[in-house]
This record gives C-alpha cells, sequence and structure tokens, in this order.
C-alpha cells in the first residue's frame, strides 16, 4: 500500500480549503509530498460544477455564497453536520481510470455507512451513494471530481448530521431536494460525527490502497509554509 496523510481540517472556509487544495496538487506532480487525504466541513456554501446547467439549478441562494468550481458533476450544499473528503492521490499505473476511482469513492461511503447499520448503495447510471428502496430512495452522498497530470482533487461529501432544509435552496445534482438525506435521518438516532469521520478516512484508505502515516491537525496543516491564513 502506498502511505499518505491525513489532514484534519475541522471547519474551514470552502475558498480555503480549495486554496489549499490546489497548492497540495501542485507539490503532488512534482512528489513533494506524498498523497493526501482532507477530510473537513465547511460553513454554508453552494458550489456549481462544470455541467453547464448548474447555474439554473441554484433555485434561491439567499445568504449563502455560490461558488464556481472545476470538478465535474452539478450544484451541490456544503454545511455543517456534512463530512467532506478530498483526496490528492497521484494515481499509479493500474489506478488511471476515473470511473473506476468513483467506484472506490463510493465503496468507501457504502461499507462506512454499512459500520453505523445503515445499508447504502448505488444507483445505475448515477453517480454517488444512496439508500432505501423504490420510491423510498434516498441520496447521502454526492461525488465530483477532478484530476491534473493524475493528481485527483475535490472529492464527496457525506450527509451525517447535515441541516437537510439547505438543500430546499438548489436542485441539488440536478434531483429535487427532496431525494437529499442524512445518515442521522435514515436511522433516526444521533450518530456521532466523529465516529463517522475515522471510518470514512479508515475506509477510503482500504479501497484506495493507501495506509495512513500520520494525522496532521487544522492547525498544523495549515501552519508555516502555507499561503493560506
Amino acid at each position: 500500500m502506498q502511505p499518505w496523510q491525513v489532514l484534519d481540517l475541522g471547519t474551514r472556509s470552502y475558498r480555503d480549503v480549495w486554496a489549499h487544495q490546489l497548492e497540495l496538487v501542485e507539490q503532488r506532480q512534482r512528489e513533494a509530498l506524498p498523497d493526501t487525504l482532507i477530510v473537513v466541513e465547511h460553513p454554508h456554501v453552494f458550489t456549481l460544477g462544470r455541467r453547464r446547467e448548474s447555474r439554473g439549478n441554484v433555485l434561491a441562494a439567499g445568504d449563502v455564497e455560490v461558488i464556481e468550481i472545476e470538478r465535474g458533476g452539478d450544484v451541490t450544499y456544503h454545511g455543517p453536520g456534512q463530512l467532506v473528503a478530498y483526496p490528492i492521490v497521484l494515481l499509479r499505473d493500474g489506478e488511471r481510470d476515473l470511473h473506476k476511482y468513483l467506484r472506490n469513492l463510493e465503496e468507501a461511503v457504502i461499507r462506512t455507512c454499512a459500520r453505523f447499520g445503515l445499508p447504502a448503495d448505488r444507483e445505475p447510471g448515477k453517480t454517488g451513494v444512496w439508500t432505501g428502496a423504490d420510491r423510498t430512495r434516498k441520496k447521502l452522498c454526492s461525488m465530483g471530481i477532478a484530476c491534473r497530470k493524475w493528481v485527483t482533487f475535490h472529492g464527496l461529501a457525506l450527509n451525517v448530521t447535515t441541516d437537510l432544509a439547505y438543500f430546499q435552496r438548489i436542485n441539488p445534482c440536478g434531483f429535487e431536494s427532496n431525494i437529499m438525506s442524512s445518515v442521522a435521518a435514515q436511522l433516526d438516532r444521533d450518530v456521532d460525527l466523529a465516529s463517522v469521520r475515522a471510518a470514512l478516512v479508515a475506509e477510503l484508505g482500504d479501497v484506495l490502497g493507501r495506509r495512513q502515516s500520520h494525522t496532521e491537525s487544522s492547525t498544523s496543516a495549515f501552519g508555516a509554509g502555507s499561503s493560506l491564513p
């Protein structure tokens, strides 16, 4: 397994972490650092992917900032109670299949949900992780990635204890807002976010074939040498 470092950034603004991702991508391309997994929560924000129709799927942003970014996909929401994971990974020979990479991200989330007693799976022809059957299908996790010189960035957003009302301001990933749910809502009980974070980190490492070398906190991750505050 390849080593990677895990950066637990706590809660950070989307723009700060986006800039930090780009910095890490450039360093990874030069092999100046190992593969890196960022885990973070964001304050309320809507992000627009590369799909042309994504701007039209913002219905009423209100006081929530809207940011256009370079990942694939449509509009989505990030906010408190949602675990966001950004793998900055140099895909090696045998890994350079972005569809397989996305399926691996989905698999990690499916396994994470199973640890907490929530059956989850894929929706044919769609990206992300879902739960329920037939008319009760709900989406738990949205995904959108980018890749430069075989270094991945952006990633996944798993709704754990998320305030689902914010999805009503958009058509998330082009769907109606009521398609979205969370781990806590589906289990109908409180869920410990830190426990889900630890499980997700472990499962991502397993499916991507990365072994955690160390974990950095929010303070050290944005310490000396970083261009971010």
